[in-house]
């Protein structure tokens, strides 16, 4: 009787441990990513006074550049919460824009966070193109007995 109470017991203990464990792997997991320099650095970096070299090694790499209209460099961080297999959550996001003149100085540094972000709508259209429709079994088998033997 007391060898079925332990085996028992253990069971219990092995079932409780087992449904924490798996409670605990559905919890909230966060991530932080990016290169947020901080404001020590920020303040480092003065306008009309700092040169391109400069913010490289006073800031590092950012994150991209801009590709049209001047030459700004873009140091973009954020936080993110993933829970279990549900789309993640951006709790936090800053934009921190190094805006350079022709000459290579600084012109402005500005910073964005959540507050001025939007949401993009993508086409859903799609192009038509030239040719047929092939289904499945059109792939697989439509090269049968097309093949030419080499005379």
């Amino acid at each position: 009787m007391l060898k079925k109470v332990r085996s028992n017991t253990v069971f219990g203990l092995g079932a409780l441990l087992g449904a924490t464990l798996m409670l605990n792997a559905c919890g909230a997991q966060y991530a932080t990513r990016g290169n947020l320099p901080t404001e020590q650095r920020l303040s480092e970096v003065i306008p009309g006074e700092v040169h391109a070299r400069d913010v490289a090694e006073i800031l590092g790499t950012p994150s991209t550049f801009s590709t049209f209209g001047g030459e700004s460099w873009y140091y973009i961080s954020e936080r993110v919460e993933y829970f279990a297999f549900l789309e993640p959550k951006i709790l936090d996001r800053k934009v921190i824009r190094v805006q350079f003149s022709k000459d290579g100085t600084v012109e402005k540094v500005d910073e964005r966070d959540n507050q001025h972000t939007r949401d993009i709508q993508f086409v859903e259209r799609t192009t038509p193109t030239a040719g047929n429709e092939l289904s499945f079994f059109e792939q697989i088998f439509g090269n049968l007995g097309r093949f030419n033997k080499g005379e």
